[in-house]
């Protein structure tokens, strides 16, 4: 997923995800110069947080 479909899925701002993205707090890995985050990986972060875990 492009850093732009993340942002649209958490429903948060493209900054704010740009943001965790390249703190490591959102798994993510680079293509060129493009962020992408594998849905897997969105996906147990979503568990952390709803375990109460934070990121």
């Amino acid at each position: 997923m492009t850093v732009a479909q993340v942002a649209k899925y958490l429903q948060i701002s493209e900054m704010s995800t740009y943001k965790l993205v390249q703190e490591g707090r959102i798994p993510a890995f680079k293509i060129g110069r493009h962020w992408r985050v594998k849905k897997s990986d969105l996906a147990d972060l979503i568990e952390k947080l709803k375990n109460g875990e934070r990121i």
